[in-house]
């Protein structure tokens, strides 16, 4: 099911993008888009989530760069049944998170030094356990392969100002076509968007309550990212929206509504989703719940490249900042 959605998802993708083409330069430029639109296919399938990271500056770290958080993800993958991804830092202060990867064996998960700042460990647990239902479920070929193909089609859209109107470049529309292109291309991010269905967030809230075993340290982490998302500007997403729909919450500001141009379910629906998951109690999950594994002297690095201690004395009391 899911190798024939991606399928649909690419031809409806690649007859949009012949469609801008065709208004821009007609039948030749619907020809030259069909051959782009082929060739960009082929690349993103192999590149995609090369091209994700680099979008958002994430750095890969090592297990002795950051020992907590990798064998944190390395653990969870395993209580997954996931080969253990690559796992990388944004330097943001917006607190967030996305995966990537064609398939399990080539995944990866990248979070941002501004989540790892704010969140507790059971919170980036969470959020990690997330991330690895993404690869679990492969929506990250999807979801990498669609934000590379939609800023391909509004780039086309910027090159229809500069071919112009003239019916010389075999446009038969004319600068109607161009105009055409223009509104079209623009709202193309957002058809894609909504082409990428809303469900699989609750889905893969669903199977990383599953992994990590306590449903309520992700409704926790959701709740604090939403917050201080839309207050906190993510410089990389804004300059290309089209990758919004990678993240855990959009990182686009003024963007939190449930709504049908919205590429996320609302962060109040998903919290109630996970509370209905937890039984409605704080402390209720599913038998053998994830240990982080939090012990005397975990140390992992900071927002700003320092390293500190975090001593574990009460392991029921609420730790926040794992990296400070």
């Amino acid at each position: 099911m899911n190798y024939f959605r991606t399928a649909l998802l690419l031809a409806a993708l690649t007859a949009l993008f012949m469609g801008v083409g065709f208004m821009i330069g007609g039948r030749g430029g619907m020809m030259i888009a069909f051959l782009v639109a082929l060739a960009m296919n082929l690349f993103s399938y192999w590149n995609a989530d090369r091209i994700a990271l680099s979008m958002h500056g994430a750095r890969e770290v090592s297990a002795a760069e950051a020992p907590d958080l990798v064998r944190m993800v390395h653990d969870l993958a395993a209580r997954a049944g996931l080969p253990a991804p690559r796992v990388y830092l944004i330097d943001s202060d917006q607190p967030n998170a996305f995966a990537t990867g064609r398939d399990p064996e080539h995944g990866a998960v990248a979070a941002t030094t501004g989540l790892l700042a704010m969140l507790t460990r059971e919170e980036v647990a969470g959020v990690m356990a997330h991330e690895l239902a993404h690869i679990k479920n492969r929506d990250t070929l999807i979801m990498t392969i669609t934000a590379t193909i939609a800023g391909a089609i509004s780039m086309l859209a910027n090159i229809a100002f500069f071919v112009g109107g003239n019916r010389d470049n075999h446009n038969p529309l004319g600068w109607v076509g161009v105009l055409i292109a223009a509104i079209v291309a623009p709202l193309a991010a957002s058809i894609v968007q909504m082409a990428v269905s809303r469900t699989r967030e609750y889905a893969a809230d669903r199977m990383g309550a599953e992994i990590c075993g306590q449903p309520m340290w992700l409704a926790s982490a959701l709740a604090k990212i939403s917050g201080a998302a839309h207050m906190i500007p993510n410089e990389a997403a804004e300059a290309n929206p089209a990758s919004a729909h990678l993240f855990i919450v959009n990182p686009l500001s003024g963007r939190s509504f449930d709504n049908l141009f919205s590429t996320h379910p609302s962060t109040e629906n998903r919290i109630a989703a996970l509370r209905e998951l937890a039984g409605g109690g704080p402390d209720a999950g599913f038998p053998g719940g994830f240990d982080y594994g939090a012990s005397g002297n975990s140390r992992m690095p900071s927002a700003t490249g320092r390293r500190g201690a975090v001593p574990v004395t009460d392991p029921g009391r609420t730790r926040r900042g794992p990296w400070a």
